[in-house]
């Protein structure tokens, strides 16, 4: 039976994609187009679109899949989703660690796993997938509703408490820049 296609979606994860390799590789890393650059703290350019266009894409896709899992049950869904979710991961590690040769001062240099960066774009995306995949299974709409309120509302707090105090929310004071 063939599954019916949502062009548009398609279309849009596929110029996801685009972007993000032109944001992976710039060309020269020197001069970036500014554009093509995270914005320091505040503000947005097309680079810091990526992943929540990512997102976006995915959230929309399971409108479309939910209801062709929950008719296949429990172990079908679990399978899929497995499945998915590593073979994204390793692609976004294989995206990230190609080119595998590189010139270098007029010699081919093999380039190894070690400057491979394991938790690329796609690989948060895979693990995104994942666990938003579990929840709305499991927890229905509404559950998945309390559940990502009762998530963004612990990292808040986190975030609050964990960072600088007086000022959590900075570039400076927020946590994760501590690693």
């Amino acid at each position: 039976m063939q599954q019916q296609r949502y062009y548009s979606l398609d279309v849009f994860r596929g110029a996801t994609v685009a972007l993000m390799i032109l944001v992976n590789n710039p060309g020269s890393w020197e001069h970036i187009y500014t554009p093509l650059e995270h914005a320091p703290w505040h503000g947005c350019t097309p680079t810091d679109l990526v992943f929540p266009f990512f997102l976006f894409a995915v959230g929309n896709a399971f409108s479309f899949v939910m209801p062709r899992f929950e008719q296949k049950g429990n172990s079908y869904f679990l399978k899929k989703v497995f499945k998915r979710s590593i073979l994204i991961f390793l692609i976004g590690l294989f995206l990230n660690w190609t080119p595998f040769v590189q010139w270098s001062n007029g010699h081919i240099v093999f380039k190894g796993f070690e400057h491979v960066r394991i938790m690329g774009v796609l690989q948060r995306i895979a693990l995104s997938y994942f666990f938003a995949a579990l929840i709305i299974y499991y927890a229905k709409a509404r559950g998945a509703f309390v559940i990502g309120c009762i998530i963004l509302l612990l990292y808040w707090v986190f975030t609050l408490l964990a960072g600088e105090p007086g000022d959590p929310y900075s570039l400076q004071g927020f946590w994760g820049t501590s690693f």
